[in-house]
């Protein structure tokens, strides 16, 4: 092969073998799957005008550029998340059920850890993504957020007690979830109050992502009876007009399925061909009563469900 054609094979094969990693750091921090993908697509365009030759360990180099484009662009979205109508929710990331992976990076990217990693700042989280997800170096970290390693390591501590704090100190086995997430969606699309009630705790609590839609309630609501009634009522007069809507669905009927995201179950609602609703739960400890909902209904954010667009695996193996 040519000389001319190796230089740029290498920096083409660099690249490949690390894309799964770049958006697995990337979704981490920004929880949006099209942010992420343009990341790791601006990360590309960097990275082929690179003599690689100058490079000494590709993947940190690829990594320092994803972590410094996902923080930029987190600092640029959180003004416009906290000025969204309504609980703001990550966008549901497909994932593959049948391929396990270990506890510790489905935890990560599971929608209540998500959810805590919004409370972070945006340096907190890269840092935290970077050191307790993927185990980067306080050296590497520093390098890519271009602070020194004694504030790297004041961050991480910063951030990991703050997600020690809020995130779930249970997490059930995945078909003890899906099971319960089956019985959770029939009686909530069947209108069975209580059989509902007999799945929530006394304490539960229910986020809907609507983006301002009619209907959506734009504050968590907690409580078993209230819950209990807004899942209801909430789906004839939010999630039904939209089903009426679809082309696909004129008659308005809505079908539940159980759909593999974020490293677990959810119960997936469609109107037709058309999603209308994701919904999330989290359970107690004895894994029999729901104490988290989240309920994302923006349909921006359900188009990769049902039409997950080809992209590298979740997990990854660092070199």
């Amino acid at each position: 092969m040519p000389g001319t054609a190796v230089a740029e094979v290498m920096p083409l094969a660099d690249f490949e073998n690390n894309r799964a990693l770049l958006f697995g750091v990337a979704y981490r921090i920004l929880s949006s799957v099209d942010d992420a993908e343009d990341v790791v697509q601006e990360a590309w365009l960097r990275w082929s005008r690179v003599d690689p030759t100058q490079v000494a360990n590709p993947q940190s180099f690829l990594v320092r550029i994803s972590s410094r484009l996902a923080l930029d662009r987190l600092r640029r979205v959180k003004a416009r998340r906290e000025t969204y109508l309504g609980p703001w929710l990550p966008e549901p990331l497909p994932t593959e059920p049948g391929v396990e992976e270990s506890i510790e990076m489905a935890e990560s990217v599971s929608m209540a850890m998500l959810v805590v990693l919004e409370t972070l700042s945006p340096l907190e989280r890269v840092v935290f993504v970077l050191r307790e997800v993927f185990e980067f170096s306080f050296t590497d970290i520093a390098v890519a957020v271009d602070r020194s390693e004694p504030a790297v390591r004041q961050l991480a501590s910063r951030a990991r007690s703050h997600v020690r704090e809020r995130r779930p100190r249970f997490r059930p086995d995945h078909g003890l979830r899906r099971q319960v997430t089956e019985r959770f969606l029939a009686a909530s699309l069947g209108a069975d109050v209580d059989g509902l009630l007999s799945l929530l705790a006394p304490d539960v609590t229910v986020w809907n992502d609507g983006n301002g839609r009619r209907g959506a309630p734009r504050t968590p609501v907690s409580g078993a009876e209230k819950v209990g009634r807004l899942l209801v009522h909430g789906i004839e007069r939010f999630l039904r007009p939209l089903a009426t809507l679809a082309d696909s669905a004129p008659d308005g009927v809505l079908t539940g399925s159980i759909v593999d995201v974020n490293g677990g179950p959810a119960g997936l609602i469609t109107a037709g061909d058309e999603p209308v609703g994701l919904v999330v739960i989290g359970l107690d400890p004895a894994g029999e009563r729901v104490t988290h909902i989240w309920i994302v209904a923006n349909p921006d954010k359900l188009r990769s469900v049902v039409r997950p667009p080809a992209r590298p695996p979740l997990t990854v193996v660092r070199n």
